[in-house]
């Protein structure tokens, strides 16, 4: 980690629920099923895991300790951790805000709330992680919605978990002033069987 935390909360560290919460939220809605264990990385203030208490089992995630509090102050069980590193699913939907805009070196600000919107130089280095890591906690036939903008590249996030195996559908979008945000659902393939 690139900072410590000297233990008192600032809510200024923490991403406030924006348009690209409501969107993941009005998309996570419909598709969360009662009874569904949803993981939420990146939960941020815990706008939306705290949306679905009663309806699914939520687990949070940040890395950020600033996030965390705020998280749990909304009654999110969440636990500080870099994506779902440490985390034992198997979960039927995960679901990521992650940080998606372009970042270049002499742009960064080195506070806890980068880790909320520094996506590296083409906005996809933390979902290309993702990609490769959130098959360790999905559930067979779970789901994942991530929400992405254009600044991101739609087409290059769906290569992305194309290339993963996972089967990829937009299933909301919002034109928010110059940005299109986009919610994608991706389900993993599964090999096919091959009898002998």
């Amino acid at each position: 980690m690139k900072f410590e935390w000297n233990g008192i909360f600032d809510p200024g560290q923490v991403y406030s629920p924006e348009a690209d919460t409501y969107l993941l939220l009005d998309a996570t809605r419909e598709e969360t099923r009662p009874g569904d264990r949803v993981l939420e990385i990146g939960t941020g203030s815990g706008y939306i895991a705290g949306a679905l208490t009663g309806f699914a089992v939520v687990v949070g995630t940040d890395i950020n300790p600033h996030a965390v509090y705020a998280a749990k102050q909304q009654g999110v069980e969440v636990v500080r951790t870099d994506l779902a590193r440490g985390i034992r699913g198997p979960f039927d939907l995960v679901i990521f805000n992650p940080p998606y805009l372009p970042t270049l070196a002499e742009e960064k600000v080195d506070d806890w709330l980068e880790y909320a919107l520094d996506g590296g130089a083409d906005g996809r280095v933390v979902i290309e992680r993702f990609s490769n890591e959130v098959g360790c906690v999905l559930a067979p036939g779970g789901r994942i919605l991530l929400l992405i903008s254009s600044l991101t590249g739609i087409d290059s996030v769906i290569h992305i978990f194309n290339r993963a195996g996972y089967r990829v559908e937009i299933v909301a979008r919002r034109q928010v002033f110059e940005e299109e945000l986009v919610v994608i659902r991706c389900e993993l393939l599964r090999a096919a069987r091959v009898d002998g």
